[in-house]
């Protein structure tokens, strides 16, 4: 592997290595699924990313010689191929001014707020716009490079909406499916977006779109019709170019097995007991852990809270709420304003308890790792989950996978895709804080035998639907769409056997 320095204007399209080997199977995400680690000694070597993605996709990259195509995280700088654990890693070369423009800009303050129901009001600025078609299509040229003749390649996630069909003008061999991992908008607020047109026709690249519900399907097929005038037919578009291209739901999960056997380490039972006990050892401890995003609905849940405890109604003496706030974005401004105003909320609450201790809430702006986490979520009794807009919510999943037997309680938001699955959650209305507030309590205080039933089938769904059977599901389904390309009224009218969207 080698590195070197990058002047701080535009990455040359050209510069990077070529990869040493061809590729069956690619997977290209606007991240490497590495990190970098520094030794004191000066040198550096790469360790693989938590997350359920990359456990999911390992086995079929080992399997079929497969490469990930993504950012490394370090602008200004190139760096040529590299193998870490058997897998090729491509890296996509970014400089500074296109990670503000492409990455921080057009996808999180353009996409981001747009496909999450407006909940902040979306920018549009053109030369963010013209950064995100060069970058996709930097993307899409180092796909081209690595994949082999009919590989499969895999794009994820909205950063990349472009490149299944400049892709697709390169290499017509290739079998390419997407899956955004975000919700995708209703009719009425995606037509804001002014280049509406060009990402409808890069999605339809893919012989496979994949969402993490059913009516992110409809939205998009609804799209295509009223904006490209295009034919469908339950979930099959007929694509201007004669592809049969599907559109389905593949609800996301997570690695729910080797979650549960962390958390049942007698390292997490201690840590999960030590917790405990640096609180206080409160009755009742709840928690909530999200990335400090304006979407994630924190200032409601924590008011919501603090309402409680000052109305007498939880007992600071008796419970605690530990909330966990990753750091977000915190170069886009909206995202420090969101800190400072949750700093502020945090503070008020806790100072107005009046008394010396422990304060009711523990407020954690920081990231942790893997067995941290599980130790939270195992020493948990209550898991408040409360986003305004979520595409799936993993959080909510894993700490019912963290769970030990059939106890704990899940209050999750009804606009989080997971409450799609996970219907024996107490379901809330965010927006709602008196409702919330009546939830949480009820969660609390609900019979042992009541929260038993509710946790044993919301295990049973997340053990039995978990991220291997995700991707197995559409991987298959990518394969039989590019495989059976049957004429196209007889398989939109059901040549083709159809799967439950969720």
């Amino acid at each position: 592997m080698t590195a070197e320095a990058e002047r701080p204007d535009d990455v040359p399209e050209s510069e990077g290595g070529t990869p040493t080997r061809r590729a069956n199977f690619v997977v290209v995400a606007n991240r490497l699924p590495v990190d970098r680690v520094e030794h004191p000694d000066g040198t550096t070597t790469w360790r693989t990313s938590p997350g359920g993605l990359v456990t999911a996709l390992e086995p079929v990259m080992h399997s079929h010689h497969g490469a990930w195509v993504g950012w490394h995280g370090a602008p200004d700088e190139v760096l040529d191929p590299f193998e870490n654990d058997g897998l090729e890693l491509v890296p996509v070369p970014l400089s500074a001014g296109e990670v503000e423009d492409y990455y921080e800009g057009f996808s999180n303050a353009t996409l981001w707020p747009l496909y999450h129901d407006v909940v902040a009001p979306p920018e549009f600025r053109r030369e963010w716009w013209d950064a995100y078609v060069r970058v996709n299509q930097r993307f899409a040229d180092r796909t081209a490079a690595v994949a082999d003749e009919g590989a499969v390649v895999w794009v994820q996630d909205y950063q990349l909406q472009l490149v299944p069909q400049m892709l697709r003008e390169q290499r017509p061999d290739l079998h390419i499916g997407f899956f955004l991992h975000i919700p995708f908008p209703p009719t009425e607020l995606y037509i804001q977006l002014p280049w509406r047109d060009q990402i409808l026709r890069g999605l339809l690249g893919a012989d496979l779109v994949g969402f993490q519900l059913g009516g992110g399907a409809q939205n998009f097929q609804r799209l295509v019709r009223q904006r490209l005038h295009l034919d469908t037919r339950r979930e099959f578009v007929h694509a201007a170019d004669g592809r049969t291209v599907m559109a389905r739901a593949y609800p996301i999960s997570i690695a729910a097995e080797s979650l549960h056997e962390l958390a049942s380490s007698d390292k997490t039972a201690a840590r999960a007991a030590e917790i405990r006990d640096d609180l206080g050892n409160p009755k009742v401890l709840l928690l909530g852990v999200d990335r400090l995003d304006y979407t994630k609905g924190l200032p409601e849940r924590i008011q919501a809270f603090g309402e409680l405890v000052a109305e007498g109604r939880i007992d600071p003496e008796e419970a605690a709420l530990v909330q966990v706030a990753t750091p977000s974005r915190e170069r886009v401004e909206q995202y420090r304003h969101l800190r400072d105003d949750i700093d502020r909320q945090v503070g008020r609450i806790n100072s107005e308890v009046g008394r010396i201790g422990r304060p009711p809430i523990t407020y954690l702006h920081a990231s942790y790792p893997r067995d941290e986490m599980a130790a939270l979520y195992r020493a948990a009794d209550v898991m408040i989950v409360t986003p305004l807009r979520d595409g799936m919510n993993l959080v909510a999943k894993e700490y019912v996978a963290c769970r030990q037997g059939d106890d704990g309680a899940l209050v999750l938001s009804e606009f989080a895709g997971a409450a799609r699955e996970l219907r024996q959650a107490y379901l809330i209305n965010p927006h709602d804080i008196d409702g919330l507030k009546e939830t949480i309590l009820e969660a609390i205080n609900a019979p042992a035998r009541v929260k038993a039933r509710r946790m044993r089938l919301l295990r049973r769904q997340v053990f039995e639907h978990d991220i291997d059977s995700w991707a197995r599901a559409f991987l298959d389904d990518l394969d039989r769409v590019v495989g059976d390309q049957l004429d196209w009224p007889a398989r939109a009218l059901g040549g083709a056997p159809t799967r439950e969207q969720g």
